[in-house]
């Protein structure tokens, strides 16, 4: 059999051994498609480029930055930038083949790709975050474009570095190219409704979980790990629909109100102090406290490798929505299974952003822009019928409903491949 890349060495627990744990489950329901399989098992191009800047004070620092393609059969690749200390190549290929089935899940015509610079960006002034930005659009600028992949926000990244990107990318080529990313600000292409999408879709995905489970939202319980732009949306729309939000952790620390927590005073303390800790409206819990805590949803919206078997075996959840990418790993995967609790995967819950972010990029192609409104119906429509499919797919085979969304997108990539056939 051939092997994974040679520069990456997975473990079971990694991000990468995560992903390819979840490639074998579905190949039993790949049909004559499974011969194709290997494709799905190593990124298409993995760019690995050096970011030198110079720093406020004259010294010269160098950061490693990464943008890897996993397929792009479908289309253009498609996926966001991430900076944090953490950004390894093989976290980067595992969230870019990750991307490939959201887009696939959720039919958009996009293959999938992502990137990062390993980097704490609290630690650069506003100056040097330009620079760094400015300096791996450059470097990456060799295999971006509108109609070849298409960066975007994602774990510290905002609307002002896409700006960035977008005005480097533009100066290269020497006319302004608003579709090479999205997540820009509003005023320079960006779309309405993209800053709450992913959140957006975690609630109505989780909404009509719900309603499978005949669990009413009005009252239903909720613990939200995360409470940044993906955690703090969906927290928003459930409690717009009733439910309490009782327990959030972030990387402050963790707090709790059996009562329910006061949705817009804790999202004005986490803008104003940068986290959750010392919210005057909740006690303090111990960070595995966490895990115990009774509630009906549980949306895990920060990091990949958050829940363990240790940790599915005390979630008292009915529901899990994947706000974050690979938030659960495939041995907790089936604990979660075997005990009843519905895990709504990551690959379908947080597909939101992606799809407003598919709509910015056509709205920039036609420069016709739509309301909020209207993107909002056009997202609520794509995310609903797209789970409708998967649902059908996992109740048809007896499977859950990631090997199912895996089953769906998968499909849809190796038919391509096969189609479009090799070359040369």
């Amino acid at each position: 059999m051939p092997q994974p890349l040679s520069f990456v060495h997975p473990t079971p627990h990694s991000p990468w051994g995560t992903y390819l744990a979840q490639v074998d489950r579905v190949v039993p329901y790949l049909g004559h498609l499974a011969r194709w399989v290997e494709t799905l098992k190593r990124p298409k191009r993995a760019l690995i480029v050096d970011i030198p800047i110079e720093m406020d004070d004259g010294r010269i620092e160098h950061f490693e930055g990464y943008r890897v393609q996993h397929n792009m059969s479908r289309g253009p690749g498609k996926g966001g930038v991430r900076y944090h200390p953490d950004v390894t190549l093989e976290e980067v290929m595992a969230l870019s083949a990750w991307m490939s089935i959201k887009n696939a899940a959720v039919n958009l015509p996009y293959g999938g790709a992502k990137g990062g610079i390993r980097v704490d960006p609290k630690q650069l002034t506003h100056k040097e975050l330009e620079r760094m930005t400015r300096r791996y659009t450059s470097e990456i600028g060799l295999i971006i474009g509108p109609q070849q992949d298409i960066p975007a926000p994602d774990v510290n990244t905002n609307p002002q570095i896409m700006a960035w990107m977008m005005d480097t990318y533009s100066m290269n080529v020497g006319a302004t190219a608003t579709g090479v990313v999205t997540g820009k600000p509003i005023h320079l292409g960006g779309s309405l409704g993209r800053v709450k999408a992913t959140g957006r879709g975690v609630f109505v995905t989780g909404r009509e979980a719900a309603r499978r489970l005949g669990l009413d939202l009005d009252g239903a319980r909720v613990a939200v790990q995360g409470f940044g732009n993906v955690g703090s949306s969906a927290a928003e729309l459930f409690g717009q629909a009733g439910s309490k939000l009782v327990a959030v952790q972030d990387h402050s620390g963790t707090i709790f109100n059996g009562d329910g927590l006061d949705i817009a005073a804790l999202t004005q303390h986490v803008r104003q102090s940068g986290g959750v800790a010392g919210f005057s409206g909740a006690e303090v819990m111990a960070a595995e406290d966490f895990w115990d805590v009774d509630c009906d949803i549980l949306v895990p919206a920060a990091l990949e490798g958050q829940i363990t078997v240790a940790r599915a075996l005390r979630l008292k959840a009915r529901i899990v929505l994947e706000g974050a990418n690979g938030p659960t790993l495939p041995d907790a995967d089936d604990t979660l299974a075997e005990r009843g609790v519905l895990v709504v995967p990551d690959v379908i819950c947080n597909a939101g952003g992606v799809t407003v972010s598919y709509f910015e990029w056509v709205q920039d192609f036609s420069s016709f822009f739509w309301t909020e409104d209207e993107i909002n119906v056009r997202l609520d429509k794509i995310m609903i019928g797209a789970l409708k499919r998967i649902w059908d797919t996992a109740d048809r085979h007896g499977i859950t409903l990631r090997t199912a969304t895996f089953a769906v997108a998968c499909e849809r990539i190796l038919m391509a491949r096969e189609e479009r056939g090799l070359y040369p």
